[in-house]
């Protein structure tokens, strides 16, 4: 589990109160859901790895067997139940952001992490939820992931709807979960090896090369409808998801992210879970950090609770392995920031009570303070104030007599009068 040093762990609570900004300047609204849940509610949409990975909340003398609790492992599943439990006291459709702690028991390595930070939106819909909200989600995601002034960011967009209808076109439906595997994986490996992965799935020639002309397309709406057109002669299958494609392609175009988003075939996500717009945000230059953000489209995410039809949209951000990842790659070396603004240095015993009382009235400015009550060198005290401070204000018998004082940067060396009303 991750733990900074006081330095870094400003860094990274600056970098989450700015994700929280953002999407409540998008217009969405905060909620906490417990950390504790019923397991039964925590792995109804669960399964495979996750549900081995979950840790369960055991009481004392309580067999593990017998524990009906866990820990959340995502915000999602408690997000659908929350909604489920309030439908009658929201108001729809339901923007919302849950940024907390999520805990999974995942193979130890570096940047993995089983306690974890999640920066999660989505918009929910009562019957229905145009799909002009996808946009919407992803737009707020890219806008707070600005924040951190990333290089070259890139925004890859599909549509699940556009494999699923070129998959059944080719009379290949069946063999959708293999298949799907195959291209999640194929930008990882040579084109040899998902050539061969297809055959292996029993495609003939012709539909392994249909498969890798899927994979390979991408670019804009045009570009990537032609390029289906060479495997496809007919288009209508996949005509549902081209054009959902299209209207969040060009709203995110018309939002100022046109050099930003490409459709990329390729991207897949979650089979049992997204239902249509499926993204991932990734870093071209730095692509052994993977995506820094992912998420999509979810028709049917409190099926398990409810008849009452609830789709939605969201995306998320993995705030502490993203903050490992970048800081590794030295991405966070621009963000400056000092756990404390204002450290007071006394001289001596006779100073502390002119200093504790500056100390209140710049606290009632809004800014962090300390006061150095050590009984050591001059030195010794300015060495401790340059390591959790920004500015260093020194208080001597002179500065008790005038009330005149004066703060030091202690990144710059400048000194200049402190102003305090």
């Amino acid at each position: 589990m991750q733990e900074l040093l006081p330095s870094s762990q400003a860094v990274f609570d600056k970098l989450k109160a700015n994700i929280a900004d953002v999407f409540h300047r998008h217009g969405f609204q905060s909620i906490e859901t417990p950390v504790i849940d019923r397991t039964e509610v925590l792995l109804s949409k669960a399964g495979g790895d996750t549900e081995k990975q979950i840790y369960r909340v055991v009481k004392t003398e309580e067999a593990v067997e017998e524990s009906d609790q866990a820990l959340r492992f995502d915000h999602t599943v408690p997000l659908a139940r929350y909604v489920v439990e309030h439908e009658n006291d929201l108001a729809f459709p339901f923007h919302v952001t849950q940024i907390g702690r999520n805990y999974r028991g995942e193979r130890a390595q570096k940047g993995r992490f089983r306690e974890f930070y999640q920066c999660d939106v989505d918009i929910v819909g009562r019957g229905s939820l145009p799909v002009a909200y996808d946009a919407k989600a992803i737009a707020a995601i890219y806008d707070a992931l600005k924040t951190i002034k990333l290089p070259g960011m890139k925004v890859r967009i599909s549509n699940r709807k556009v494999l699923a209808g070129f998959l059944e076109a080719l009379g290949l439906s069946s063999k959708t979960t293999e298949i799907s595997n195959v291209i999640d994986h194929a930008e990882k490996v040579p084109m040899d090896e998902t050539r061969n992965a297809l055959t292996a799935l029993g495609l003939d020639e012709k539909n392994v090369q249909n498969v890798i002309t899927f994979v390979g397309a991408n670019g804009s709406p045009d570009e990537v409808e032609a390029k289906l057109k060479t495997a496809l002669s007919d288009l209508t299958l996949v005509g549902e998801g081209l054009k959902e494609l299209r209207i969040v392609y060009d709203l995110l175009a018309t939002m100022g992210m046109r050099e930003s988003i490409t459709i990329d075939l390729m991207i897949v996500r979650g089979l049992d879970y997204y239902t249509g717009t499926v993204y991932e945000i990734v870093l071209p230059e730095y692509r052994s950090i993977g995506s820094i953000s992912g998420g999509g489209r979810y028709d049917n995410l409190a099926s398990n609770f409810t008849d009452q039809k609830l789709p939605g949209v969201g995306g998320s951000i993995g705030l502490t392995r993203l903050f490992y990842a970048l800081n590794a790659a030295g991405l966070l070396e621009n963000v400056v920031t000092n756990p404390v603004d204002y450290c007071i240095v006394p001289i001596s015993e006779k100073e502390y009570a002119y200093a504790m009382n500056l100390a209140d009235k710049i606290s009632a400015e809004g800014k962090s303070v300390d006061v150095v009550l050590l009984d050591k060198k001059l030195g010794d005290k300015m060495a401790y104030a340059g390591k959790i401070a920004k500015y260093a204000v020194v208080i001597g018998e002179e500065e008790v007599a005038t009330g005149e004082v004066k703060r030091k940067d202690l990144t710059t060396g400048i000194i200049t009068p402190l102003k305090v009303k």
